[in-house]
């Protein structure tokens, strides 16, 4: 361990990269997102959050309102209140939780709708295994945050379902979606942009998160196994043994239904897998999911960054598609300091600092706030595109921010301490 803290200490003594002044300017920005949603994404008329506000900060109080955004906010203004204990967060934290189980859940079948009016009634009831991960995320953070003890029967009654009614027995994994009463469904779509599959990456990946963060505070058997099965379907399912990458959509016997490369996904994955290994601390585990998650980081530093080291969207049909969203540039800075604290290499930490150096010169909006949701390939943003809206959210660049703060404390913290031995 000390040698491998030594090389951490002398990487960043040998780079030009100051952690101290990146923390700064983090911890900063992470203040600037969360006074833009709490100030402009709350519904004080209708309650919960308001379902859209466009790329001029134009108010839309009749839009929808979606599972995915509240959950997402109730989970960022928990983890902020957790780590600051600032009553403001917890006060925008109790309202969303208030207005998800008053609204969203399902009161005669459990689990959470997909879609409500403006005025809080449902509109399209059916359950996403997507939106029942983000419900336990939320109310998993939002218990570890308050201790409300009927925010973690709820997590756990989301993880039930899912173990119920969304497993799919025969070839391991979960399906996508099901009818408000679990009644097999058609189309089960996550989004208009994606495949009728009855398995994808991304429900995988964010069953697997929100696990690992209820195993934080309820550490149940059951649930580890569910959390160790999920990390071997990554690793012998949706990994592609050729290209490194994730695939994206399978078949319920995980025959792959797409070639389509995400370099965000790629990199988030890489640490959360790490991190799931961490949590239920399976050593063996442990050092298997390393390879795997250092994989995945090296294949998107040689392969998903621009020259200018902002994370290309996605790779298909022998094509990049330039523009560069937002939530891969967050996701990049977390897997890559996820990658140097395993493998300390200046590289990794140069990463980090040049996809910095990208958001604070394109994607924050000096003018309207929070973060543009894509710019193109010259840095220009799109005006059509939300700013708040039933897929943005501030979930990934907050949690971005906060991983990466703990981590820069976590490392000058090791660094002290070895110091101080000497």
């Amino acid at each position: 361990m000390n040698n491998k803290l030594e090389t951490i200490t002398e990487v960043l003594d040998k780079s030009q990269f100051d952690l101290s002044l990146l923390k700064a300017e983090l911890f900063e920005e992470l203040k600037s997102l969360l006074d833009f949603w709490s100030s402009e994404a709350l519904d004080t008329e209708n309650g919960g959050v308001i379902g859209k506000i466009d790329h001029y900060g134009n108010r839309y109080k009749e839009a929808s309102k979606g599972s995915i955004l509240h959950s997402r906010l109730l989970w960022t203004f928990s983890s902020a209140y957790r780590i600051t204990r600032n009553k403001a967060y917890k006060s925008v934290a109790d309202s969303v939780y208030e207005y998800i189980i008053n609204h969203f859940w399902d009161e005669e079948n459990g689990g959470l709708y997909w879609e409500l009016d403006f005025t809080g009634n449902p509109i399209n009831k059916r359950k996403q295994a997507y939106a029942q991960g983000f419900g336990i995320y939320a109310f998993s953070e939002y218990y570890r945050a308050t201790n409300n003890a009927g925010s973690l029967n709820f997590a756990k009654a989301l993880f039930n379902i899912l173990e119920d009614k969304f497993k799919e027995p025969r070839y391991s994994g979960y399906i996508e979606a099901l009818q408000y009463d679990w009644a097999p469904i058609d189309d089960m779509r996550l989004s208009e942009k994606d495949q009728n599959a009855p398995k994808s990456m991304n429900t995988h990946l964010h069953i697997l998160e929100p696990y690992t963060n209820l195993y934080r505070v309820w550490p149940d058997d059951k649930l580890k196994t569910g959390i160790q099965e999920l990390i071997a379907i990554f690793q012998d399912k949706i990994m592609d043994k050729d290209s490194g990458h994730f695939n994206l959509f399978f078949e319920l016997d995980w025959n792959v239904r797409s070639n389509t490369i995400s370099f965000g996904h790629d990199i988030e994955g890489a640490w959360l897998i790490h991190e799931a290994a961490e949590v239920i601390q399976d050593t063996a585990l442990i050092h298997n999911v390393r390879q795997t998650s250092l994989k995945l980081a090296n294949i998107t530093l040689k392969k998903g960054l621009d020259t200018d080291g902002s994370v290309f969207n996605e790779y298909e049909n022998n094509q990049y598609d330039k523009d560069k969203h937002w939530w891969p540039q967050a996701e990049a800075m977390v897997g890559f300091m996820d990658a140097f604290e395993m493998e300390p290499k200046q590289e990794y930490i140069k990463a980090i600092f040049n996809i910095w150096s990208f958001i604070k010169n394109y994607l924050i909006d000096r003018e309207n706030g929070e973060w543009f949701w894509r710019v193109d390939e010259h840095g220009n943003p799109n005006p059509d595109d939300d700013k708040l809206g039933f897929w943005k959210c501030p979930y990934h660049n907050s949690r971005a921010l906060v991983e990466l703060i703990e981590r820069i404390d976590k490392i000058k913290n090791q660094g002290n301490a070895r110091a101080h031995k000497i």
